[in-house]
């Protein structure tokens, strides 16, 4: 889940002053737009929000499936194309006009200090989630604490897991065993260090033709069925073509992105996080399409998503603006949150889980919806609480000794 800093256009350099005064001073700013001067995009931020919420209803409904095809909320995975289009379109608005004083050792400490800090949140708890489990693998078989501990530390560096390997404590092939979302964010990472050193350079021409490629190899694997079941869930582990897959969903959304903002041209709409919000929500709950006699429908629709309707929904969201209080304080609770409920909320799935599978057979949603409505609401509740309280007082201050001029 990597696309995380939102922002609002500029349109001439007399505003410019007044909007970043006006910005500096404005203490109820989304925290999304923390380490950066620009003002950013509110719908952006409310959409975001939107989806990272989808995010957690597909891994509730993931727990009670007994394979891709028959899960409830089926499409949640294709947040993370959402998100990795909002991240490309959102650094290359914050960014590409800075490079002339701006070198990549300074890019790379700006997204480190954005995004990393909650990525170390996250492995902590993992870890705790796991001790609180007894230190088991899903098959039972006891880890040793030595082996969880040198688990955070790659997770803490976003080193991945190899299958099998020691470090690969819970068995099922995850890449970040400890906090599994955090595959997205490894992604998110190799993204922006690929626009640092070589995207940013290449004229629209050429960054056109490599989302045209990307796009390609996109669909191709999500139509040919190199994932096994017709859809674009991978990129969370190297089984396989995971990990071939989860580099084609950040390169094409990511690059994508990019281009959007490179030839953004807004136009006006209504209402438009409220349209954008519904075909979200819409989009991400669909059941499996095709069934099992069908799927490779399921294959096309994942693609068609990916690359054309979300596209759209950014550029419309982009578009679109704020008219009154309300919409504008959800866009911004929602913006806040976004990245912190993505990040910290699948190690109290781990525990949602294993208590779902404790016995046989297993609970069922009937027995167990006022549970999982704890677990939503309470990674909510639990993600602002660590965004106020660790989140925001760590990038101010890593932001104050790293960034800062002296």
């Amino acid at each position: 889940m990597g696309p995380f800093c939102i922002f609002a256009e500029i349109r001439s350099n007399s505003s410019i002053k007044n909007k970043l005064k006006q910005l500096m001073s404005n203490s109820k700013i989304s925290a999304a737009a923390f380490a950066d001067t620009k003002p950013h995009y509110d719908l952006l931020d409310g959409l975001r929000g939107v989806a990272a919420l989808m995010v957690i209803f597909y891994h509730v409904f993931e727990a009670f499936a007994t394979s891709p095809i028959d899960q409830q909320f089926n499409h949640g995975y294709l947040a993370v194309d959402f998100f990795f289009i909002l991240s490309g379109f959102v650094i290359g608005y914050a960014y590409d006009d800075r490079w002339k004083t701006m070198t990549t050792k300074d890019f790379i400490k700006r997204r480190l200090i954005r995004l990393h800090p909650m990525i170390v949140l996250g492995a902590v708890l993992g870890v705790i989630a796991f001790c609180i489990q007894g230190c088991e693998k899903w098959d039972g078989t006891h880890v040793s604490i030595s082996m969880v501990m040198l688990a955070l530390l790659i997770n803490l560096f976003l080193i991945p897991a190899v299958p099998g390997s020691g470090p690969e404590i819970r068995g099922n092939g995850e890449m970040f065993p400890l906090n599994g979302p955090s595959w997205s964010l490894f992604f998110e990472y190799i993204g922006n260090i690929l626009y640092a050193l070589f995207i940013r350079r290449m004229s629209t021409k050429a960054l056109t033709i490599l989302v045209v490629i990307a796009g390609i190899g996109l669909a191709s694997f999500s139509i040919c069925n190199l994932s096994g079941n017709y859809h674009l869930g991978v990129g969370w582990s190297m089984i396989d073509y995971n990990l071939i897959g989860g580099f084609l969903r950040m390169l094409f959304a990511f690059s994508i992105g990019l281009l959007m903002s490179r030839i953004f041209k807004p136009v006006h709409i209504k209402g438009a996080f409220w349209i954008c919000s519904v075909a979200t929500l819409v989009l991400l709950s669909m059941p499996y399409v095709g069934g099992h006699t069908s799927q490779w429908m399921n294959g096309i629709y994942d693609a068609v998503c990916t690359i054309l309707i979300f596209p759209l929904l950014v550029y419309l969201g982009a578009s679109g603006k704020t008219t009154d209080k309300v919409t504008a304080k959800i866009c911004k609770f929602l913006g806040d949150i976004s990245y912190p409920v993505y990040i910290i909320h699948y190690p109290f799935m781990y525990l949602f889980y294993a208590w779902l599978w404790s016995k046989e057979p297993h609970i069922t949603f009937s027995q167990s919806w006022p549970v999982a409505l704890c677990v939503f609401f309470g990674s909510i509740v639990l993600a602002y609480l660590c965004l106020k309280l660790y989140d925001e007082p760590v990038r101010k201050w890593l932001s104050k000794k790293f960034l800062t001029k002296k």
